[in-house]
């Protein structure tokens, strides 16, 4: 018999009975009925109990395997990366790869410079590396962009500046041999580096250039499609599919040619794919300063590159517990956008989208409010992949219209007493973690209500508190004494509220002002 017991929160199949003292024991309770004659069987002298020992630690190491297949071959209580990837690839659910961060991108020479430049796809930039930081890589990903400095004027300090610049963090991987084809049906072969940056765009998006892949035969080149599944290519189409491990490597899977052509005997394969993606691309404004691979740039006079706001969108990979919670959502949409909880559904299993609230514009139009992976805007390049993405799940007449989420700014200024022998910085820093924990992206969400209660129950569970008092507790452009009185912040549905990070709000940065008069109680 077995029960389902919670681990760290998590359920887990438990088959008891199965350990070393209960089998132990067991089979010591049948000795006096199935060999009467045997009474030192308890003895640890005995030949025999050695024997009963051994059979009970077989039968422990037996049990544990038996309770781990149990566990993995069930959704709700697996724990192997590699096991919930293929219970979801029976229902068509694919575990998101990291997600890179958008940038904007600003690019600058001297007043008196007259050249025409191409920045062309592939060429990168960085931030600059620190003695604890690598540096970080973006890339143009664009067709290309013809600047000519000729035609624009000089603006404050004699600099004439282009932009805006659009770029992702993430390493181009080009023309790699990947393999040749020996003719066989589903051939599998894999990609040399790790960390593929792969995003779902729809069945059969010729929009999704996060891969190249071309076959060469004797100077015949033939461009493969990417396809999310091969079910549904016909023989003769050239198609192939990605799998991801669970340990991020990818493989080219090509069909059997029954669904989707096999490469032809001799073909050379070749791809072209980027890599990158994690949070580690969200970087501050102004960082990306390093011209890393774009050579027409260099010699330009004068020239600079910055980005004016910092980078979002960067995300890790798609967590397990993330995927067992989302997958039956997107399911029940069947990949179909037709009601609010569709649109969000869909929308969240997008690598790079943190938060999403759908509401309805006019008959015909879907509104999401966006909150990238961290905060911040929604750059252009998510933006237009997003929509990308809802092309052929929306219903025909359907416009998708995307917008940046309302970020509150919430001040909170309280007055803590401490008791005897407790550190003031020690406290104040923890009261303003306490803060910090309530207002974190990760723990609000859309028309959430901000009650005064919790912040006071937050602060007093802090060992070393004595007393507090909040003598400011409020939204941006509003007045404490309103929000006081009532005890809470009521926002609107397309508002998320947010720690104070700008210029003149650095007392406030940490999640909670504490006033420095803190006095120790007598």
């Amino acid at each position: 018999m077995a029960e389902i017991k919670r681990y760290n929160g998590n359920p887990v199949i438990d088959y008891m009975a199965r350990d070393y003292s209960s089998l132990l024991d067991s089979m010591r309770d049948l000795v006096p009925v199935k060999l009467p004659g045997w009474e030192k069987y308890k003895s640890e002298a005995d030949f025999g109990n050695v024997l009963l020992q051994l059979f009970a630690h077989m039968g422990d190491i037996l049990g544990y395997y038996q309770d781990r297949v149990a566990n993995e071959s069930f959704l709700g209580t697996a724990r192997e990366r590699r096991s919930i990837i293929q219970h979801l690839r029976l229902i068509g659910y694919r575990l998101a790869t990291a997600a890179p961060a958008s940038a904007i991108l600003e690019l600058s020479a001297a007043g008196d410079c007259e050249d025409k430049v191409t920045i062309k796809k592939g060429d990168a930039f960085a931030t600059r590396s620190e003695r604890d930081k690598s540096s970080v890589r973006f890339e143009y990903t664009g067709e290309g962009v013809d600047i000519d400095f000729n035609l624009i004027t000089a603006g404050p300090g004699g600099k004439k500046t282009y932009g805006p610049i659009p770029v992702e963090e993430g390493r181009t991987v080009k023309e790699e041999t990947v393999g040749e084809s020996d003719g066989t049906p589903n051939q599998r072969f894999p990609l040399a580096h790790p960390g593929m940056i792969l995003r779902s765009l729809g069945i059969g998006s010729r929009i999704n250039k996060d891969i190249t892949l071309v076959t060469d035969v004797g100077g015949t080149i033939d461009e493969w499609t990417l396809q999310e599944s091969l079910a549904f290519s016909q023989q003769g189409e050239k198609d192939f599919m990605i799998e991801i491990d669970q340990n991020d490597r990818a493989y080219v899977v090509f069909g059997d040619g029954e669904f989707g052509d096999i490469p032809p005997r001799g073909a050379k394969i070749t791809a072209t794919y980027r890599t990158g993606g994690g949070t580690h691309g969200n970087v501050l404004a102004n960082t990306i300063n390093t011209i890393a691979a774009a050579p027409q740039l260099v010699f330009l006079p004068g020239v600079a590159v910055t980005n004016p706001a910092a980078a979002t969108g960067g995300a890790e990979r798609e967590t397990i517990e993330h995927a067992v919670k989302h997958a039956p959502g997107v399911f029940r949409s069947q990949k179909r956008a037709v009601t609010k909880g569709d649109y969000q559904a869909l929308a969240l299993e997008f690598k790079g989208v943190g938060k999403v609230r759908a509401e309805k514009g006019s008959w015909n139009t879907v509104i999401l409010y966006v909150a990238p992976e961290g905060g911040g805007k929604v750059s252009d390049v998510l933006k237009k992949n997003l929509l990308a993405y809802f092309e052929d799940k929306r219903p025909v007449s359907t416009i998708v219209e995307i917008e940046d989420v309302a970020y509150v700014k919430i001040y909170v200024t309280a007055e803590i007493g401490i008791e005897s022998y407790y550190s003031q910085e020690d406290i104040k820093e923890k009261v303003q973690a306490a803060g910090k924990n309530l207002l974190d992206f990760d723990n609000v969400d859309f028309g959430q209500t901000l009650y005064l209660s919790k912040f006071y129950e937050a602060i007093e569970a802090i060992q070393g508190v004595a007393y507090v008092n909040i003598s400011e507790f409020r939204r941006e452009n509003t007045t404490s004494q309103e929000h006081r009185e009532t005890g809470k912040i009521q926002l609107l549905g397309s508002e998320i509220p947010v720690i104070p990070r700008e210029p003149g709000d650095e007392d406030y940065a940490y999640g909670i002002k504490v006033d420095l008069d803190i006095k120790k109680p007598k």
